[in-house]
């Protein structure tokens, strides 16, 4: 943090909580109490009317306040939860700013709107499904450093489906254009020096991500925003499920459902996929309350397995 923006941070948290000694600011800021000496001697100078009470602390003359930003309490409480879930899937980095940035919210709010904020938000808690882990997030420094550098990136890649020539694991080297967080997983939009085309890579299958010193130019037509990848899910299944698990099975956070229609027999669902090995396993983990109807090649690799599995019991 420079001086100006702790200068800054410093009046909002004396603004916040009244009294604070050099040594709480310091703690706070992660500097030294002669720094915060040097800071409020410079506040001073710029017309800031500090009180210093000795042994106690600092605090601003009760007629001193910043120009207020006004937020109704619905407003805090989005802009609180939305820090939460920042802390939750980002990296380090992300972490110390949203917790800076709740800093500067909650000292500006007024009393009365800061009271029913922190009400409203009691009855509240943003929870992510698969919440970033310590791993994942070192990795997502290493690659926010990349696409903003604009810096080649080479990287281990296992893969759930073979390779053509077998293969589950490769080597890749890619151009990262962006970041993507689909059902509360990351996904690195980059262009594949392998297979001469943007690509997408979970976050969750790279491993020993290095950035390189080679440089790329991103195309000044690609908009992360706009962009959307083309549609190559073209196996249909659909399967049957039982009534007794329909809620459950359509509850559970799973990408490829296309659409469902409920029946006499239980709800049939349609999936739209690249490969049937991509559903395979989750088609079996309901055991006998789900079964395909289509394609014929599913229901024969669904019934090999079982019969595999039979052999061991």
């Amino acid at each position: 943090m420079n001086k100006t923006d702790r200068m800054l941070a410093i009046v909002l948290e004396l603004q916040r909580h009244g009294l604070r000694r050099a040594e709480d600011l310091a703690a706070v800021f992660e500097t030294s109490v002669r720094t915060i000496y040097r800071d409020v001697q410079a506040l001073s100078e710029a017309g800031v009317p500090l009180i210093g009470s000795p042994g106690q602390g600092y605090s601003l003359a009760d007629t001193y306040f910043l120009p207020p930003v006004s937020f109704k309490a619905e407003e805090s409480v989005a802009l609180l939860l939305g820090l939460d879930y920042i802390e939750q899937q980002l990296d380090a980095g992300y972490h110390v700013q949203a917790a800076g940035a709740r800093r500067k919210i909650e000292a500006i709010l007024p009393d009365e709107v800061r009271r029913e904020t922190m009400r409203v938000r009691a009855a509240m808690k943003m929870l992510a499904v698969g919440v970033t882990g310590s791993e994942e997030k070192e990795r997502l420094t290493v690659l926010r450093q990349g696409i903003l550098e604009e810096r080649k990136i080479r990287f281990h890649y296992s893969k759930k489906i073979p390779e053509a020539d077998g293969s589950r694991h490769s080597v890749r080297e890619a151009d990262p254009y962006g970041l993507v967080l689909i059902k509360d997983s990351w996904t690195l939009v980059a262009y594949d020096h392998m297979r001469q085309g943007l690509r997408h890579f979970r976050l969750s299958r790279m491993r020993d991500i290095e950035i390189t010193n080679e440089r790329f130019h991103r195309p000044d037509d690609f908009d992360l925003h706009a962009y959307r990848p083309s549609d190559t899910r073209d196996v249909i299944v659909r399967l049957l499920i039982s009534s007794a698990i329909a809620d459950q099975v359509l509850e559970s956070p799973y990408y490829y459902i296309d659409s469902t229609e409920e029946t006499e027999n239980g709800v049939v669902i349609t999936l739209r996929i690249r490969h049937e090995l991509e559903v395979l396993g989750w088609i079996m983990s309901w055991g006998a309350s789900v079964v395909v109807l289509q394609p014929d090649s599913l229901r024969e690799r669904v019934r090999n397995n079982l019969i595999e599995s039979l052999k061991h019991y």
